[in-house]
């Protein structure tokens, strides 16, 4: 035991020895650490001053750059509502402008209908102003035509006129021969047509076709009548024939009174031929005789005078259709004007 007291003794000893040998070491290794540990405090609290520094004017910054963003932003806004605006003024302008070139378009196409319409008229107006240019050359030619044919239409009258009063003068000239022969006015007159009627009491009696005695002096002075007419050939010219025509009243048959008037007629005529010294033989060629019975009258039937004025014998003085028609045809050849058409077409 007391070894071991001993021992504790001495380890004690020893122990109190180390230690004292420890803690000055300790003492300068904490020194060193706590200056260590100041240096890095006021290194952080330095640093802590500059960052905060730092973060301070990086916040100034970051406000202001902030504030410039919002201004930017509501400028970009601003912007973009005004680049809307414009977009949308834009549309509206180009929507305009498209509109108008729409109406610009049609108003070309109708300005070239226009001026297409335009020289269509020109061309027309210039067809019109050649026609009428042509038409008062036309006129010019009418004009002297009408000149010319009415020229010729006063010596056709005149011509037409000699032909009537001719007429007129053979018929009036057997009017009043047979007038100076009978002594009766009222047995021989011209009738409307131009015939001389002789009253058949006159010539005949009653239902016969013998001439009467008594009438030889009016029918002589016929013969020398038609013989110094004839004679003439600028008279005869216009005459195509003379008709001696016999007619009836309704007594008896039909058959009766045809060859009844037919037989006057060819009295009449045979009695022209042959008597006077046959004055009127050279001239037969423009003679002829035709009964016509009772189927031309030119009063009623029902009365005696009626029926009187029925049987009659009547001369009729045919003009020559060649005669009249050279007449017409000197005046129908008379040159027309050029365009001017003639219808020579007659309705059936």
């Amino acid at each position: 035991m007391k070894r071991t007291a001993f021992a504790g003794s001495r380890r004690r000893s020893d122990g109190s020895q180390g230690e004292q040998g420890f803690w000055p070491s300790y003492a300068d290794m904490m020194s060193a650490v706590a200056l260590i540990l100041f240096f890095l405090m006021l290194l952080s609290y330095i640093q802590n001053l500059i960052t905060g520094n730092d973060l301070q004017n990086t916040q100034e910054l970051l406000e202001s750059t902030r504030l410039k963003l919002s201004e930017t932003q509501k400028s970009l806004s601003d912007t973009e509502q005004s680049l809307s605006i414009t977009r949308s003024e834009v549309t509206e302008a180009q929507e305009q402008l498209s509109k108008i070139t729409i109406d610009l378009d049609e108003a070309r196409l109708t300005l070239q209908e226009q001026q297409s319409e335009l020289e269509s008229q020109k061309q027309d107006l210039a067809a019109q102003d050649k026609l009428l240019a042509d038409q008062a050359a036309l006129i010019g030619k009418q004009e002297d035509y009408l000149k010319a044919a009415g020229e010729e239409l006063l010596a056709m009258r005149s011509q037409m006129q000699t032909i009537a009063v001719l007429r007129l003068s053979i018929l009036e000239q057997i009017r009043d021969s047979f007038v100076r022969a009978t002594g009766d006015a009222n047995k021989v007159n011209i009738a409307d047509n131009g015939n001389i009627i002789l009253s058949e009491s006159i010539l005949f009696d009653v239902g016969s076709s013998k001439i009467k005695d008594e009438a030889a002096p009016a029918l002589n002075q016929l013969i020398t009548v038609f013989d110094k007419f004839l004679s003439d050939d600028e008279n005869a010219k216009y005459v195509d024939s003379i008709v001696i025509s016999g007619h009836t009243d309704s007594t008896g048959t039909e058959e009766s009174n045809r060859i009844l008037s037919t037989d006057r007629a060819n009295s009449v005529l045979d009695y022209l031929l042959l008597g006077s010294g046959k004055k009127l033989t050279p001239l037969a060629g423009y003679f002829c005789a035709a009964g016509y019975g009772e189927t031309r009258p030119v009063a009623s039937n029902q009365t005696e005078a009626g029926r009187s004025a029925n049987r009659r014998i009547e001369i009729s003085i045919i003009l020559k259709d060649d005669s009249i028609l050279d007449v017409v045809e000197s005046y129908l050849e008379l040159e027309l004007p050029e365009g001017v058409k003639v219808d020579t077409q007659t309705e059936p």
